[in-house]
């Protein structure tokens, strides 16, 4: 087993499973309430911190103002675990602007996708990044997640952001494993989290700390049960969950982008309501739920 050891450089210790909480909606108008009962959920189920407005979160659909009002709902519900907003945009200034706001909310750390839309050279996002982490006095964690936002961070521009005061860890969704394993090395001082559902299990083995996986926002359990097997040292059950992890996540893969997690969550016996999902994003059809609540209940997790 590798040692899945924190940083140094960060002062939360982040570590464990990190869901990248839903936002919820009633007829596509965001839900607050409802979005911090989903993160209080996942916290019951035994997660170690919360991410909300991650992709998850659908915060690229959201106004800054929705995106305020779900921060200070999830922050003002969750005190037991570390909740870590996104703030990442486009532009520097209104992800600066995101950061202070969810600073003042109360967050624990903040988590900054790079920049998106317009290519990014090193020397941009190593100030991206540095005026970020000059203007709150949370730890800051970089989202890396380039087929999404056409922006890859090279080892080089990570080597100078984590040199940045302020600067606690890299959520890693490039499913590049050969760019994170280096990642990790150069960097032990920061805090790794695997970014995949595809990877929960290999990345513990290259020396995350801790997993954002979206399988985790309907069976939290699941995963947790991944985690705490592997840091028992019982690597032959870890692995085994990372197979059905496997299963879970080609089943909530049906259907249109993103609509798995919310459909799954609507099969579960709940006492709240996440919604559906906002357009041009949608739930699964009639004939895709059928087919995920039959797969679900094969694997004995309805």
């Amino acid at each position: 087993m590798a040692d899945s050891t924190t940083g140094s450089a960060d002062p939360l210790s982040l570590h464990g499973v990190v869901p990248p909480t839903v936002t919820a909606f009633d007829d596509e108008a965001v839900d607050p309430e409802a979005s911090a009962a989903h993160a209080r959920f996942v916290v019951e189920g035994g997660c170690h911190g919360v991410f909300p407005l991650g992709t998850n979160g659908e915060f690229v659909l959201l106004t800054t103002e929705e995106r305020r009002r779900v921060v200070e709902a999830v922050v003002d519900e969750i005190d037991s675990v570390p909740v870590l907003p996104g703030v990442g945009a486009p532009s520097t200034r209104e992800s600066v602007a995101n950061a202070e706001h969810a600073a003042e909310a109360g967050a624990d750390g903040v988590i900054a996708v790079t920049p998106y839309y317009y290519p990014l050279d090193d020397a941009a996002a190593v100030d991206h990044y540095r005026r970020i982490a000059d203007a709150v006095d949370v730890p800051v964690y970089v989202y890396h997640i380039p087929p999404r936002t056409g922006n890859a961070l090279s080892l080089s521009a990570l080597g100078e952001i984590a040199e940045i005061e302020g600067v606690a860890g890299l959520k890693d969704s490039s499913k590049d494993v050969p760019w994170l394993a280096q990642a990790i090395d150069r960097h032990p001082e920061l805090s790794f989290l695997a970014g995949s559902d595809s990877l929960l299990f290999p990345g513990l083995e290259i020396g995350c700390s801790g997993l954002v996986s979206a399988v985790a926002n309907v069976f939290p359990e699941l995963v947790v049960d991944l985690y705490e097997a592997y840091q028992a040292g019982e690597e032959d059950r870890a692995q085994e969950l990372q197979s059905t992890v496997y299963d879970v996540r080609d089943a909530m893969g049906r259907g249109s982008y993103m609509a798995g997690v919310k459909t799954a969550l609507s099969l579960r016996d709940l006492d709240f309501d996440v919604g559906g999902l906002r357009r041009p994003l949608r739930r699964m059809d009639e004939r895709d739920r059928q087919a995920l609540e039959g797969d679900l209940r094969d694997l004995g997790l309805l």
